[in-house]
C-alpha cells in the first residue's frame, strides 16, 4: 500500500471513530443536559479512555460542533461552483442548500441537535463564532466568481486572493448567514414540521431588491 493510500485510510478510520464517538456524546448530551455532562462522562460511556477521548475532541463544545467547519467549506465550494452569469444573491441562496441537506436528510437528529445548541449558551455562542468564520470564506468566494472584487490592499479578511471582497460583497456574505439562521429559528420554532427550503427562500425573498 502506498503512502498516500495509508494515509487516506487512516483518514477515514480517525473520521469514522469521530464520528462513533459524537453520536454516543450527544445521545448523552440528550438524555442528560450538556451542562451536567463531563468529559470523563463521555469517554466513559464511549468505552475509551479520557486521553483517548481527547485526541478526537478538545472540549465538550467541539464534540457537537465538530461538522459545522467542514459545512463551511461545502457552502464555500458549492458558492464558487455557481454559473458565473449568476446575480451574488442568487448564488448564495442556491449554496445555502448545502447547508440545509442534513435537516432535509434527517429532521430528527437536525431538529434535537438544534435545540441541544440553541438551549445552551455556551454552544450557540460557539456555534455563532464558528459561523462567523464562514462570512470571509463566503466573501472571497463571491470576489473570485465575479471577478469584481478590489486590490487586496483596500480589502480586509485578506486570503492572499488576486481580489479581495468589496463592501457589499461583505454585506451580501453576512445577510445571507442571517438569512439561513432565522430560517432555522422558525423552523426549530415549528418543531420542524415547516418546511425550511421554503423559509430560507422566504429570507432571501424579504432582502431581494424588487
Amino acid at each position: 500500500m502506498s503512502g498516500a493510500a495509508r494515509t487516506n485510510t487512516r483518514g477515514i478510520a480517525r473520521a469514522a471513530v469521530r464520528a462513533e464517538l459524537a453520536q454516543v456524546a450527544f445521545e448523552l448530551f440528550r438524555h442528560e443536559g450538556f451542562d451536567r455532562v463531563t468529559l470523563d462522562d463521555l469517554a466513559a460511556a464511549a468505552g475509551v479512555s479520557r486521553s483517548t477521548f481527547l485526541r478526537y475532541f478538545g472540549t465538550k463544545e467541539d464534540v457537537v460542533l465538530s461538522a459545522f467547519d467542514a459545512k463551511g467549506d461545502r457552502v464555500t465550494a458549492a458558492l464558487r461552483a455557481r454559473p458565473a452569469g449568476e446575480d451574488d444573491w442568487t448564488a448564495l441562496r442556491r449554496a445555502l442548500d448545502t447547508a440545509i441537506e442534513t435537516y432535509r436528510q434527517d429532521p430528527t437528529d437536525a431538529l434535537a441537535l438544534t435545540r441541544l445548541v440553541r438551549d445552551t449558551p455556551a454552544l450557540c455562542a460557539r456555534q455563532l463564532e464558528k459561523q462567523h468564520g464562514w462570512r470571509p470564506l463566503l466573501a472571497h468566494a463571491l470576489a473570485g466568481r465575479s471577478g469584481m472584487g478590489v486590490p487586496p490592499a483596500e480589502g480586509w479578511g485578506g486570503t492572499g486572493s488576486a481580489e479581495a471582497p468589496t463592501l457589499a460583497q461583505w454585506v451580501r456574505a453576512a445577510a445571507a448567514l442571517d438569512c439561513l439562521n432565522v430560517a432555522v429559528d422558525h423552523w426549530t420554532a415549528s418543531d420542524g414540521r415547516l418546511d425550511l427550503v421554503a423559509l430560507l427562500d422566504e429570507a432571501f425573498a424579504a432582502l431581494t431588491p424588487h
